[in-house]
């Protein structure tokens, strides 16, 4: 396993991290997420992702439990606030001082662990002033429950750099067919961005195999397959339904000659693709079995020449995603929304 910095933060964290949005506490049992979890450890992986909102804190809590025992200065644990949780009630949710107050107490509970050490803001919140948002984090930070904190799917519109204390990370949606929130300056080549030190905030990448569909196993004109994210009704097929269109999905299929001569699985060629940029510092994983992540692991310390990128892109053509304003229509306007 490779290490990056988290921004230009002196915290080193795992090129790749795990993380349990849509598995843990919903689609695969505590077992199964237990297994996952400690693959990951042994594949090298120091890095956890989570948030209170997924399945209403459930994740965190069952994370907390596959993460015991475990010497807690090896790990890079992060979580998020501001969508909804508990009984849904008009504090339960968005970034004012009283619900990350709260919020972060309830998230260490769950995790079972006395910090996290990087808290975002899981989206920018509209209701409350930024000021205000930003002295409650720096609260959390001076009182040890937070060691840094980052941003998520903000818009570069959004003042998280002129923000204090300052974010060292942001969470973005990146793969190969999605480039909408590209980690810097509308590019939509990974290689041609500027280095983390002239942006001090580190990417941190999800849904690097687009929700699976870069992993090959959904093949154009034919019904998902049994288990698959497409057919899990408590929330993943509502999650993967924009890419799984045929054109989508014939163009994915050319690019398996390309992981083939590199000697990876589609997987990990598709997170090894993420991790080119210099600016990412981690690619998450999600995994509902302990081998998707001993195979996405794989793409870790892979330098991708550029010969195989040039082909990457002729093969996908143009289903890429490339719309610079995709975050910020699909972000909330309003806490409840």
């Amino acid at each position: 396993m490779d290490f990056r910095y988290l921004g230009d933060s002196g915290l080193k964290i795992s090129e790749i991290t795990y993380g349990n949005w849509l598995t843990h506490g919903s689609q695969v049992e505590q077992d199964v997420a237990t297994e996952c979890v400690h693959a990951a450890l042994d594949a090298g992986i120091t890095a956890f992702d989570t948030a209170d909102v997924y399945a209403n804190g459930r994740a965190e809590e069952v994370l907390g439990e596959a993460l015991k025992g475990q010497r807690r200065q090896s790990l890079e644990i992060f979580t998020k606030v501001y969508f909804p949780t508990g009984p849904g009630g008009p504090n339960d949710t968005g970034l004012s001082r009283k619900h990350v107050s709260e919020s972060i107490d309830a998230s260490l509970r769950r995790l079972q662990t006395d910090y996290v050490d990087l808290y975002q803001a899981h989206r920018y919140d509209h209701e409350t002033p930024l000021e205000e948002t930003m002295q409650a984090f720096a609260d959390v930070v001076r009182q040890g429950k937070a060691l840094y904190i980052g941003v998520s799917e903000w818009t570069a519109e959004q003042p998280a750099r002129r923000a204090r204390p300052r974010p060292r990370a942001s969470g973005s949606r990146r793969s190969r067919t999605s480039r909408s929130t590209p980690p810097c300056g509308g590019s939509s080549r990974p290689t041609s961005c500027p280095p983390r030190a002239s942006l001090g905030i580190g990417q941190v990448v999800f849904s690097p195999i687009a929700q699976g569909v870069l992993t090959g196993k959904y093949q154009p004109g034919a019904e998902p397959p049994a288990g698959s994210r497409a057919t899990d009704t408590k929330g993943g097929a509502d999650m993967i339904k924009r890419y799984l269109r045929d054109d989508v999905l014939e163009r994915v299929q050319r690019l398996r000659p390309v992981a083939d001569d590199l000697g990876l699985s589609m997987a990990a060629l598709a997170v090894a693709w993420v991790l080119q940029e210099e600016n990412v510092s981690a690619a998450i994983i999600g995994a509902s079995k302990p081998e998707q992540v001993r195979d996405n692991v794989q793409a870790a310390g892979v330098r991708i020449p550029d010969e195989a990128m040039a082909r990457i892109d002729e093969a996908l053509g143009d289903v890429v995603e490339r719309d610079p304003g995709f975050t910020e229509r699909n972000a909330p306007r309003t806490r409840l929304a």
